[in-house]
């Protein structure tokens, strides 16, 4: 019992030293600009191994560079309620979960019709706010478990308390990805309509963030209807958002 004692409170103070570590790493981003986030790093070996070379874009701007019109759309599209929450929109969240219940029960159901003995996998809604994105990409793995989504809202608290809105959504800005390879705003502007983030319109705008989603999907097919029709409904909501 005494080991397994031991065992426990090494446990802990290794969490407690992680928790550390992190608080630490956050506080220092607001004078240093994360090089790359987790997510980033774990694309970079699946676009090795499809492509045996790298193509990757990728710059920093400042959010002065950045359109507003491009910071608008993503908060429409993403997160409209940035501003109003600390980080974490439990409304939100509780829709979330009542709409992943309701998908997970009609595909039993679709299964039990069709005699299958493995469920058909019903499509999993986040319900996260662009603080829970950008925890999750800077710092963690994909994978679905309570413990990593525990260690996520932690995280999301810790970017809240020592980072400002303004510089979390800079920070989002300059690592989401849009597209195989393309991470942040001045890249995808260059990759995509072959300008400055700085010089985006608001349509230009809605489109990129209509893609946020499903980046690389919306790559391959951009004359979707869904993008487009998406992108207008995102035009129109913009000037409703406010800018931190």
């Amino acid at each position: 019992m005494k080991a397994f004692g031991r065992w426990c409170m090494l446990m802990v103070c290794a969490l407690l030293c992680l928790q550390v570590f992190f608080a630490l790493r956050i506080a220092s981003m607001n004078v240093i600009a994360p090089e790359s986030t987790s997510f980033e790093r774990s694309q970079i070996w699946q676009v090795l191994t499809r492509h045996g070379h790298l193509p990757w874009r990728q710059e920093w701007v400042d959010r002065a560079q950045i359109s507003a019109q491009l910071q608008r759309a993503v908060l429409a599209s993403e997160d409209s309620a940035f501003t109003q929450h600390h980080g974490i929109w439990w409304d939100s969240l509780e829709k979330a979960w009542a709409k992943n219940e309701k998908a997970k029960a009609q595909a039993e159901r679709r299964a039990q019709r069709q005699g299958d003995a493995k469920p058909v996998e019903a499509k999993i809604v986040g319900g996260s706010t662009i603080t829970q994105q950008l925890a999750k990409n800077l710092f963690l793995s994909g994978e679905r478990t309570l413990l990593r989504k525990g260690q996520e809202m932690v995280l999301t608290l810790g970017l809240e308390a020592f980072l400002s809105k303004r510089r979390i959504l800079e920070i989002y800005l300059n690592s989401v990805e849009w597209g195989e390879g393309v991470f942040g705003a001045q890249a995808a502007a260059l990759h995509y309509f072959r300008k400055p983030a700085a010089n985006l319109s608001a349509w230009e705008s809605a489109r990129l963030a209509v893609m946020l989603p499903r980046p690389r999907y919306f790559e391959t097919r951009p004359q979707s209807p869904y993008l487009a029709g998406r992108a207008e409904v995102i035009v129109a909501r913009m000037n409703d958002v406010a800018l931190p």
